[in-house]
């Protein structure tokens, strides 16, 4: 979907339609967002410098990357791959197989037939097969990590493709080569992907008559590989400076591990636990909205609709806000523990932002969603913000949580 100046409406939230075992969530803005105090770290073997730029096809607006390592396990056979975007909304590390130029190894099921993946999203879904990796960034690495090669040779099966979702298999319409979904689950689908009968469909043996539903026992499935490092492995923290209205790039960190080294202590963030499905709770204009959460993956706050803010939505811009000049709006974010913050941020005109060619980083972005309020990169800027792994032990108590 084409948004303004050949700009994409990017939500790589994952789509919440499964059971309580599943994963189901996603995937700062102005300067008065802006924490003061906020360091953003640029050192360290745990430190991984991230952009937010214009991207691999020039026109990604409010997309932050990083570059990846893969290797072919067990080996020195390796290949960094730029340009992938950091995504704390979604599980697992996802390579565009026309970025790929090494042969990574192929994951089998227990029928010995290849295994692939469909992996839904707010704004399209991914497919192609499940190979194993050892992957390395910044000074962290982690072996034979299961990664999804989005594209490749088996044919896309109905029940992916009749989702009523755009297909991201291309460089062009994934807008990255490829996904890092850094957020708070170790697996990308959990429990209910490992049985037989209640399987959501997200995995799929594949023999030469053609893909089918299968289990996937949670070890096989794609991991997250922050969880899979030897140490620093309970979370990220991604920092960003402030942005007030547009700039053409900014330079930031993703810093791994949670309290696991002197670069990485909470240093006073307030902790937002979440409920079994990643989500906490925004009120905004005295109406709680439940199925709230952060997703650096999504390019802009998307949240509810122009009817219930009042806020237009463009004309040629189409999927963001044009009001006639930039509102300043606040909400209320409230964690599953009762912690509860103010939150100030901005909206301004997409088609106004966008008219400076030379801009691709909006710190007031925004537009349209669903029922509930999804922060994406513009809440980023100007605070680091914390992501904690499920199951993991932090200062700030037992992982999934979001902190800032």
């Amino acid at each position: 979907m084409i948004r303004g100046r050949n700009f994409r409406l990017f939500d790589f939230g994952i789509v919440a339609l499964w059971a309580l075992s599943l994963l189901s969530v996603g995937c700062g803005g102005s300067s008065s967002h802006s924490n003061a105090s906020q360091v953003v770290t640029s050192t360290g073997s745990n430190v991984a410098a991230i952009s937010v730029n214009g991207g691999p096809t020039g026109n990604y607006g409010n997309g932050a990357f990083v570059s990846v390592t893969v290797c072919v396990p067990g080996s020195s056979n390796c290949q960094t791959i730029p340009d992938v975007l950091v995504d704390t909304g979604s599980t697992g590390l996802r390579i565009l197989s026309s970025a790929l130029t090494v042969s990574l190894t192929q994951q089998n099921g227990a029928s010995g037939d290849p295994i692939a993946e469909c992996l839904p999203f707010l704004g399209g879904y991914t497919w192609g097969p499940v190979q194993s990796a050892d992957i390395k960034i910044a000074g962290e690495s982690a072996s034979a990590v299961p990664i999804q090669v989005i594209g490749g040779t088996f044919a896309v099966p109905s029940g992916c493709s009749n989702m009523g979702l755009q297909s991201m298999g291309t460089l062009q319409t994934l807008g990255a080569n490829g996904l890092l979904g850094v957020g708070m689950f170790a697996q990308d689908c959990g429990g209910a992907c490992a049985q037989a009968g209640s399987n959501p469909g997200l995995y799929y043996a594949c023999p030469s008559s053609g893909c089918q539903v299968t289990a996937e026992a949670v070890s096989a499935q794609v991991q997250n590989p922050v969880a899979m490092f030897a140490s620093d492995n309970n979370g990220v923290i991604v920092e960003l400076p402030a942005v007030s209205g547009g700039a053409t790039t900014v330079s930031g960190s993703l810093v791994f591990g949670i309290g696991t080294q002197s670069n990485n202590a909470l240093n006073g963030a307030s902790v937002y636990t979440v409920d079994d499905f990643g989500n906490f709770t925004t009120t905004y204009q005295g109406q709680a909205y439940s199925s709230s959460f952060l997703d650096s993956g999504s390019n802009g706050y998307f949240f509810l609709s122009s009817t219930a803010t009042g806020l237009p939505d463009c004309t040629t811009a189409t999927g963001f806000y044009c009001p006639t000049s930039t509102q300043n709006l606040s909400a209320t974010n409230q964690g599953a523990n009762g912690t509860s913050g103010k939150v100030n941020f901005s909206v301004g005109n997409a088609e106004t932002l966008f008219a400076n060619q030379s801009d691709f980083v909006f710190g007031d972005l925004g537009g349209p969603g669903q029922n509930n309020f999804d922060w994406g990169l513009p809440f980023f800027f100007g605070r680091n913000v914390f992501t904690a792994i499920e199951g993991t032990s932090t200062p700030g108590g037992v992982g999934p949580y979001w902190a800032y």
